[in-house]
């Protein structure tokens, strides 16, 4: 598998005997200067930017978020819920289809409404028309597939081959635009700017004859903005030309980038063993706790990987405590070596990781811990139970 990089911050003068495991810390100063970058960036191009709830959904930080961008972006019912609930701001949904009894309270709770079809909006007519009668000043809008591929992994390539999720480019007509005041695409996954140019200059031939009908573009996210490496003076100029030349308003929704770099997930080691190879046994699962892991996959950076008694010694297969053959982490060189008691962390695990955990073979959920680095305060924002894990099943 390839490592996923992280950057360990300040999380290398962590100690991790501070909180109970397995638990997911997130750094509050490292976040606010994530999305200091991010309202740099908004501000600069005088566009809207938007937080991706499905990536990152730690209400508790909900109103420093509501400090630097100017709403939250949802993905259906429940997340426009908690974004009327917590954030600040805009709201704008989109699912690739909605059931029709959820649509009206969606409409009710979010400025935009985003569907994956004309053949979608077209049936959500009578409600959409209902949400205008009382008082609602829902715009609507259709993601379309640019058509691009842009990834290295097709299953999170939003324009792979057969991709359900946006309507085909080279299907849009006229009379498919008719009532639609806002076009929606999403093509990125942890990319850098090129990709992102490369699918607007498409994007953009289609959708000309549209520009003074259009009110906004949603260019969705996927974008790394926050990466050290960002060509942040491109996007900049970029998104002023893309507002100047359609006259809409520019729209980004910042998953990843909101929290990249700034959790770690801790665990410890429950045992150790060999089997053709040396392996540990952590209260860390990756099909619980790190899905991504196994999807993706991808082997996720640990914190002080390497260092100190243990770093010449071969790898240690790292695992969870559940059933499943594969729930593998993968091999690690285990800072202090490997043994019985000794605690760990994995990098970047804030976005995403903490929105996919689940409670398969009766594995605890992480605790939640919220620390600033700066002042070093650290506090227990959740912590869940047995009860967590019943409540789900039947």
């Amino acid at each position: 598998m390839e490592t996923k990089a992280g950057d360990p911050g300040a999380f290398a003068q962590f100690d991790l005997s501070r909180v109970d495991t397995p638990a997911f810390v997130v750094d509050a100063a490292k976040l606010r200067s994530n999305l200091q970058v991010l309202a740099a960036i908004r501000d600069e191009a005088d566009i809207k930017m938007l937080a991706a709830l499905k990536a990152f959904s730690m209400f508790s930080v909900a109103p420093m978020i509501g400090e630097y961008l100017d709403g939250a972006c949802t993905s259906g019912l429940w997340e426009a819920r908690l974004a009327s609930e917590y954030y600040d701001g805009e709201i704008s949904t989109y699912s690739a289809a909605y059931k029709p009894e959820d649509l009206e309270e969606v409409c009710r709770l979010s400025d935009h409404v985003i569907f994956n079809s004309p053949a979608q909006m077209a049936r959500a007519a009578l409600i959409l028309d209902q949400a205008r009668l009382t008082g609602g000043d829902v715009s609507v809008g259709l993601r379309i597939n640019p058509q691009v591929p842009t990834g290295e992994v097709p299953r999170y390539d939003p324009s792979s081959p057969g991709s359900r999720l946006g309507f085909p480019l080279d299907q849009l007509t006229e009379e498919h635009m008719e009532g639609v005041e806002g076009i929606h695409f999403h093509n990125l996954c942890e990319q850098d700017f090129e990709p992102l140019a490369r699918t607007w200059d498409k994007v953009f031939d289609a959708i000309e004859p549209y520009f003074g009908q259009l009110k906004w573009i949603n260019m969705g996210g996927g974008h790394h903005i926050t990466r050290a490496d960002y060509q942040r003076e491109e996007l900049v100029e970029f998104l002023k030309d893309a507002k100047e030349d359609t006259g809409a308003e520019i729209y980004l929704e910042p998953g990843e980038a909101v929290a990249l770099d700034a959790g770690i997930l801790v665990g410890t080691i429950l045992d150790t063993g060999v089997n053709e190879v040396p392996f540990g046994i952590t209260d860390i699962s990756a099909t619980c706790h790190m899905p991504d892991v196994i999807e993706a996959p991808y082997r996720p950076a640990m914190l002080n990987e390497g260092l100190g008694e243990g770093a010449d010694q071969p790898p240690v297969r790292l695992g969870g405590p559940s059933c499943l053959a594969g729930d593998i982490i993968g091999d690690y060189r285990i800072p202090g070596g490997a043994k019985a008691g000794q605690r760990i962390a994995f990098l970047d695990q804030a976005h995403y990781s903490m929105v996919k955990t689940n409670t398969f073979n009766g594995v605890p959920l992480p605790s939640i811990w919220l620390w600033d680095s700066e002042t070093d305060i650290l506090d227990q924002v959740k912590e869940f139970g047995y009860e967590d894990f019943r409540n789900r099943l039947s």
